[in-house]
């Protein structure tokens, strides 16, 4: 599936913003323009055609953050005619190019390849669907990546000789990753995507086992990007992560949703506040944002089962914890 396809023709669909600003853990600001955000944009857009979950999309933003801040870059001093090819600016990079700044002497393909966004990003991922098959080794060719620190996983796949320079950029791969909640690429590829509009013939009883079966995963901690549709992935869940997981659970498999809020808000229905039930959905917004920072499983009163935020755990909570914020329903069945 896509093997040797050089896909510079395909584009990314969805909203990218005009530029963005986050701080590494150095404390620098890093500002990045719409340029680099699509290519960004790109990765993530691949990583959900091949349903990589969302801790997988992180490490490859933060490695291509790292790498070239976000852009394909031509090596003119090792491959002179790359100047040929659409490129964000020159690297000097001994002899690699692209995003991911990978080096076509050490297999990971041509110059062509490595120099379109599309191709260098289904590298970088590797595994089944990867063009390389393993060698060398993609991120999901890394045994038991989901559990690396992230910093880790990139270093696994990219043999740095600078291993703690990832990991840096992680708060703004973070930031970065969720502004780009819905994006997908504008060609019709063989690949699967996750359905944001749920199927209507759910079994009976849906609402309460989706409850129950996120309810199956108390106590597990927050893991940003965690959680996959059969379980923790890097040990625990985030707050969408729990909310697929339970969805797909619940469903027999018939609901797959994507693993942001913000792409996850236009899954099912609206209902207004004062229908809500148990097994609804609330999406959390700041007042004034684009979208939800947060969604939780309604469960009744004024109680709600979610996975707040990095050092506490799945848990039940109340909707006062979230007042003030612009809330909205919606049901999945």
């Amino acid at each position: 599936m896509w093997d040797g396809q050089v896909a510079s023709s395909l584009g990314v669909s969805g909203p990218v913003p005009e530029g963005l600003s986050a701080t590494n853990t150095h404390g620098e600001t890093v500002t990045l323009n719409k340029q680099q955000l699509t290519r960004a944009a790109t990765i993530t857009a691949v990583g959900n055609q091949q349903q990589i979950p969302a801790r997988g999309q992180l490490i490859a933003i933060m490695t291509a953050l790292t790498e070239s801040s976000l852009r394909a870059l031509s090596n003119t001093s090792a491959y002179p005619n790359s100047a040929n090819i659409p490129n964000d600016g020159d690297g000097s990079d001994h002899d690699s190019v692209g995003m991911f700044q990978q080096r076509p002497a050490a297999g990971w393909g041509t110059v062509e390849n490595l120099m379109d966004p599309v191709w260098s990003s289904r590298a970088f991922y590797g595994g089944p669907n990867g063009p390389n098959h393993g060698s060398p080794r993609g991120l999901l060719d890394i045994d038991g990546w989901q559990s690396m620190d992230p910093g880790a996983a990139a270093q696994a796949v990219q043999v740095s000789a600078y291993p703690d320079r990832y990991a840096v950029n992680q708060p703004i791969a973070e930031k970065v990753l969720s502004a780009l909640s819905g994006v997908s690429l504008t060609s019709d590829l063989d690949c699967a995507q996750p359905a944001t509009e749920p199927p209507t013939n759910l079994p009976p009883g849906f609402p309460g086992a989706f409850v129950t079966a996120a309810a199956t995963q108390l106590g597990k901690p927050y893991v940003w990007g965690g959680g996959d549709f059969n379980g923790p992935t890097g040990g625990g869940f985030d707050c969408s992560g729990l909310v697929l997981h339970a969805a797909y659970q619940a469903s027999g498999g018939r609901i797959r949703l994507p693993h942001y809020s913000g792409s996850q808000i236009h899954a099912g229905q609206g209902v207004a506040w004062s229908n809500k039930r148990p097994g609804d959905l609330i999406f959390f917004s700041y007042p004034g944002a684009d979208g939800p920072h947060h969604v939780a499983i309604y469960v009744g009163g004024e109680r709600i089962l979610h996975a707040p935020r990095t050092g506490d755990v799945v848990r039940y909570g109340t909707i006062g914890e979230f007042a003030g914020e612009v809330m909205t329903v919606r049901r999945l069945g």
